[in-house]
């Protein structure tokens, strides 16, 4: 009798150990993945954070970019107004001297006053003109601000957004907005329409100019006689989805083809 006892207990024994080495082993298995998501989930936000933070770079860059200029204009301001500045002490010496020299013939005085107040004019007009340039520069950098931001998500090499010479540039890769020598506006191109289409629509003081481009690989079909053709029939797609969908203002936009002229990219 106690042997068979000792048998009982030996496989009683037997089968616990391995219900507990079970339960560690699925415990173990559970921490394994519950700490692979972390790493997971780790490693995406380390991707997202220098996605940002490049993003946060090219925005800084900009910004010093626009300061540079600012404090350019700022010093070309100060010497306009120390133009005009200069003009006045002239024009209050000379009407000064004017009350004082009685051989002036009356026609002489009245032309040296309307020089004079030429001079003002023109003083007030570079003030005026300064003011507008440096309105015209801010108008451009929010306007470059919000367009990145509504194409964050969208491949830089795809899509460049810039300012030159007071004019912004949106310049879109033709992959995404046609098939190869069509005319025809693709569906997928609606991501990045629309959100122009919004900025656009929310600075209506804004013209817009749609300007085609293509390589210099020649090309013929039945409705498109030649690359210059095609650049201007994609323009003029391009206007014509932006007020058909996005009832933009049809008179703010011009639609015009460079053909291979003057190439987005090397030919």
């Amino acid at each position: 009798m106690k042997k068979i006892i000792f048998l009982s207990l030996v496989v009683l024994s037997f089968v616990y150990t391995s219900c507990v080495s079970k339960k560690k082993l699925i415990d173990a298995e559970a921490r394994a993945k519950e700490m692979q998501l972390k790493l997971d989930k780790n490693d995406k936000n380390q991707a997202d954070c220098s996605q940002l933070r490049t993003q946060l770079n090219d925005a800084l860059n900009q910004v010093k970019l626009k300061e540079v200029e600012v404090e350019a204009e700022k010093t070309r301001t100060q010497s306009y107004e120390r133009q005009v500045d200069n003009l006045k002490n002239t024009n209050q010496n000379l009407l000064d001297r004017m009350s004082d020299l009685s051989v002036l013939s009356k026609t002489g005085a009245e032309n040296i006053k309307k020089s004079l107040e030429t001079m003002s004019e023109q003083g007030r007009y570079i003030k005026d003109l300064n003011a507008s340039v440096q309105k015209k520069d801010s108008l451009n950098m929010a306007l470059v601000m919000n367009i990145k931001r509504s194409l964050d998500n969208v491949n830089d090499k795809d899509i460049n957004v810039e300012v030159k010479k007071g004019v912004v540039y949106i310049s879109i890769s033709d992959k995404l907005m046609f098939k190869s020598g069509s005319d025809d506006v693709l569906a997928s191109a609606e991501n990045v329409l629309s959100k122009i289409a919004k900025v656009v629509n929310d600075h209506k003081d804004f013209d817009i100019l749609v300007e085609g481009h293509t390589d210099n690989v020649p090309m013929k079909t039945a409705c498109i006689d030649d690359n210059w053709d095609l650049s201007a029939k994609r323009a003029t797609s391009i206007v014509r989805y932006l007020q058909r969908k996005y009832k933009v203002d049809p008179k703010r936009m011009t639609a015009g083809g460079r053909g291979e002229h003057i190439p987005k990219t090397s030919n």
